[in-house]
C-alpha cells in the first residue's frame, strides 16, 4: 500500500493516456453491464459511473470483510482494481479517450468491514491513488 499520499502527475505532465501507458497500467475490458442498470450514464457534460467493484483480471471478483477475511493492504488493492474498472467504463463511454475527462468530481466508495474497522479511507485511496496518478489534480475528487 502507498504511505497515503498520492502519486501526483506534475501539471502539465501530458494525458491521462499517456500516463497509463508511461505507469504501466492496463485497463481490463469493462464489466458486462448488470441489466437493470447502465454502467454510466453521460448528461451533458458530465458522466456518472455506477455498479462497479473489485473485478480481478481473471474476471472474479475479490470479496471479504475488511477486518476480519481481507487485509487494509488487500483492500486497498480491491479499491484499485474497482479504479481500474471505472477507468475501463470511463474510457468506453468517451469514446475511447480518457483525455477527454477534465476533472474527477465525487468519488463514493462502499467498504465491507468489521464494526470495528475504521481506516475506510485508506482503503478508498486504492481507488483514488489511482485516478490522481492519471489525472493528475484533476483527479482529485471531492
Amino acid at each position: 500500500m502507498r504511505s497515503g499520499k498520492a502519486e501526483t502527475a506534475p501539471a502539465g505532465a501530458g494525458s491521462a493516456e499517456r500516463r497509463l501507458k508511461e505507469r504501466g497500467i492496463v485497463l481490463p475490458e469493462p464489466p458486462a453491464p448488470n441489466p437493470n442498470y447502465a454502467p454510466f450514464v453521460r448528461t451533458g457534460n458530465l458522466v456518472f459511473l455506477s455498479g462497479l467493484g473489485p473485478t480481478r483480471p481473471d474476471g472474479s471478483v475479490a470479496t471479504g470483510k475488511v477486518g476480519r477475511d481481507v487485509t487494509l493492504d488487500d483492500a486497498y488493492q480491491h479499491a484499485r482494481l474497482t479504479g481500474l474498472s471505472i477507468l475501463a467504463v470511463l474510457r468506453g463511454a468517451l469514446g475511447g479517450d480518457l483525455d477527454r475527462v477534465v476533472r474527477v468530481v465525487k468519488v463514493l466508495g462502499m467498504v465491507n468491514a468489521t464494526p470495528d474497522f475504521t481506516d475506510h479511507g485508506r482503503v478508498i485511496n486504492g481507488c483514488t491513488d489511482l485516478f490522481i496518478a492519471v489525472f493528475g489534480e484533476a483527479g482529485r475528487a471531492s
